[in-house]
């Protein structure tokens, strides 16, 4: 078919991601297209077909490149909408018998929603083309023969036929996307940005160590080969418009493929990319065959650890190391990547002196780990997320050895840090030896401005970060934790793998015991004769709470041949010590039963695992389901010791009334002591940090406070974590 507009001038939207919007405009001004005003996420141009077709076949920046046919203002309603658009002569547009679609964007009072805006529109076109006595077109949303276009914005409608049909950076060489988040026009810009156009022109190499799958390759490759980016693509959306003109179409097309492969004969560059997922190397195996180009790239497996420089490079000029690394939307993920991100620097400083360093990640603080300083850097957006990209320059040799512009290893605090750490497992060593304590606190914020709380478990470590108040710049705040992630695991000489990181905040209700994740990944550890298990990455609280290892140790030696009752028990770690018995005494056995209240099934759950693992009799060590306050109203046995560690507060949904325990301890000390037989021990604690007992309390019962008896070494320095009383019946006293 000939187009009746191949002589004419075209009015032409061309979109892109938000923040590419310069970078495209120069693009097609390459392209022979001439670009026009930059609005966000786009700009307008003029073309002849020719150069519609081209922008489409050759752009790597744009989304779509739409073929406008009518701008209104002043459209708010639907009617309005509706009539716009049946003011289109849609028969020089749609051919007889095609499907359409119809991509609606944007909204007014009246026209809330896109998908009633694109019912609307689709309307409209059958309003013109049964008025002309031609048949309406059918609806075909997942692959129709014509795409529209609608935008409207403030009243303003742009309505056009999308020449792009699938968005262009769909190149068709792609078919796993899960492998491969990083859309390949984003790609590609990255690659501009890094400057890679003009290195691939000298020939220069490029290498991705976490090169997954493959779109930075493979992007950067088709820029070097002279391909086209669209070649691969099958289809067009202008192929199903009834102005597409397939002569001046095969015309570029042809001079496309001529280019692409005399562009790959020609092309010096060569790509090595490296990733330690077979699965990933697989798709981008695939990723680069389906692309045409898969005699430039080698793929190799391993990890950043083996990452050296490729052979064969010696006569190459220096190149691009360019990658995307993962970046940590979730707190947890922090040890890892803080250690990633410095091998990186690492391996590229010992690897490519003299070459550049493209970094985009989402979050820019990682960076600072690389140890180079960034000379630019590029915000942009990879899909809903804010990223930058950093450009580094690797620095050469100096004839001494040393490298100029590399940062120090550790920043002052960094040093500090590592310093008190070391400090406190000096301090710490003949404790812990003696006891064969295996889990401990190392470092509870003993510099302000490294606000963390670290708890060794065996040969993992759990981190938890103090939220920082508002007067803390948060930047800073990052900063130091990075800093601090990066210190712990060569410090402690431990994987970072094995460093769990948490933001510890004030929690209200049943806040602290809530899921946070469900890795499940729990671990056995030992704390005297007893054996738990403890998790340290779905939870707030891990499952044992070190600070009340003293009070535990304490009840196994008080409770050999009683009765326990342990109220708001958690995981029953308290149960499974009084049930062995002195750690101490392997002969002398602990409670002669047991009963553990608490409202959580998983926590229950949890502690009938315990009691398994220590090989405690079901039938003699209970668990509970209830309310400790309604239970302890309803109980009727005695017990002869009785545990009682309340939360701060709760406002479990499964509780009949809220738990504030400054205000409601008294009535269940008063309850619990109901429950307590002749000479019995009631132990009373909790972690209110300005807790006051109820001065009634200490005229009906005798009280004693062991709050400052109460803390091993690792906790002395934090004396007012927790508050413990002993707490008897006067006339037994």
């Amino acid at each position: 078919m000939t187009s009746p507009l191949n002589d004419s001038t075209l009015d032409l939207l061309a979109t892109c991601p938000r923040g590419l919007e310069l970078l495209l405009s120069e693009e097609l001004a390459a392209l022979g297209v001439e670009p026009g005003k930059t609005t966000v996420g786009g700009l307008t141009l003029r073309a002849d077909l020719a150069g519609a077709y081209r922008a489409c076949l050759w752009s790597r920046l744009a989304n779509r490149v739409v073929l406008c046919l009518a701008r209104e203002e002043g459209i708010e309603t639907p009617e309005q909408l509706r009539s716009a658009v049946a003011a289109v002569d849609w028969s020089r547009h749609l051919p007889p018998g095609s499907t359409l679609a119809v991509d609606f964007h944007g909204r007014s009072e009246a026209i809330r929603h896109t998908r009633f805006g694109a019912q609307t529109v689709k309307d409209g076109v059958v309003d013109r083309l049964q008025a002309a006595g031609l048949a309406r077109p059918d609806i075909d949303l997942a692959s129709p023969d014509l795409r529209l276009y609608a935008h409207l914005h403030r009243g303003r409608l742009t309505i056009g036929v999308d020449l792009s049909g699938d968005s262009l950076h769909r190149r068709g060489y792609r078919r796993d996307v899960g492998h491969a988040p990083l859309k390949e026009n984003l790609a590609a810009a990255l690659l501009v940005r890094a400057g890679w156009p003009a290195l691939a022109r000298e020939g220069a190499p490029l290498v991705d160590p976490l090169c997954g799958a493959g779109t930075l390759l493979i992007e950067a490759a088709l820029m070097a080969a002279d391909v086209a980016p669209g070649l691969a693509r099958e289809r067009f959306g202008f192929h199903g418009w009834a102005g597409h003109d397939e002569t001046v179409w095969r015309e570029l097309k042809r001079e496309a493929e001529a280019r692409a492969g005399i562009g790959r004969k020609r092309c010096r560059s060569r790509f090595h990319g490296m990733d330690q997922s077979p699965a990933a190397l697989a798709a981008a195996k695939a990723n680069a065959m389906r692309a045409g180009i898969p005699a430039l790239i080698t793929l190799t497996g391993g990890g950043l650890a083996e990452l050296s420089r490729p052979e064969g490079l010696d006569d190459a000029p220096p190149g691009l190391v360019i990658t995307n690394p993962p970046y940590g939307e979730r707190l947890g993920e922090l040890p890892e990547l803080v250690g990633l991100y410095a091998r990186l620097g690492e391996r590229v400083r010992a690897a490519f002196p003299g070459w550049r360093l493209a970094v985009f990640t989402g979050n820019p603080d990682l960076g600072h780990r690389i140890g180079l300083r960034a000379y630019k850097q590029y915000a942009l957006l990879n899909g809903p997320l804010e990223a930058k990209l950093l450009l580094m320059a690797v620095p050469e040799l100096d004839a001494d050895g040393s490298r100029e512009g590399v940062a120090p290893r550790r920043s002052e605090g960094a040093q500090m840090f590592a310093n008190r750490l070391e400090k406190n497992r000096k301090r710490l060593k003949k404790w812990l030896k003696q006891s064969g304590e295996s889990c401990y606190r190392l470092y509870d914020a003993d510099m302000p401005e490294y606000a963390l709380a670290i708890d060794v478990y065996g040969d993992r470590v759990h981190v938890q970060e103090y939220a920082a108040p508002r007067t803390i710049d948060v930047g800073q705040a990052q900063k130091r934790l990075f800093e601090a992630l990066g210190v712990i695991p060569e410090v402690l000489e431990i994987d970072p793998a094995r460093v769990v990181v948490k933001r510890r905040e004030r929690q209200s209700g049943s806040a602290q015991y809530q899921k946070q994740g469900a890795s499940g990944e729990r671990f056995e550890v030992c704390e005297g004769r007893a054996r738990l298990w403890v998790n340290l990455r779905d939870y707030l609280d891990t499952g044992l709470f070190l600070d009340h290892r003293p009070v535990r140790r304490m009840l196994g030696e008080m409770a050999p041949g009683k009765r326990f009752l342990n109220l708001f028990c958690y995981t029953a770690t308290a149960t499974v010590q009084a049930a062995l018995g002195p750690r101490t005494a392997e002969g002398i056995a602990g409670a002669s039963d047991s009963v553990s209240v608490d409202l959580s099934n998983t926590y229950l759950e949890w502690a009938r695992d315990n009691f398994t693992l220590n090989g405690l009799d079901p039938s003699r060590h209970r668990v509970v389901r209830d309310d400790c306050l309604r239970w302890l109203q309803t109980a009727g046995d005695e017990f002869d010791l009785i545990f009682m560690d309340p939360p701060t507060f709760s406002n479990s949904k499964k509780m009949e009334e809220t738990l504030d325990v400054q205000r409601d301890h008294g009535r269940l000390v008063r309850l619990a002591m109901a429950r307590l037989a002749p000479g019995g021990t009631l132990v009373f604690s909790n972690n209110q940090r300005r807790f006051k007992l109820d001065a009634d309390l200490s005229e009906h019962y005798a009280v004693e406070e062991i709050s400052s008896r109460s803390f091993d070494p690792d906790f002395s320095r934090k004396p007012g974590l927790h508050h413990v009383f002993l707490i008897r019946h006067r006339e037994m006293a």
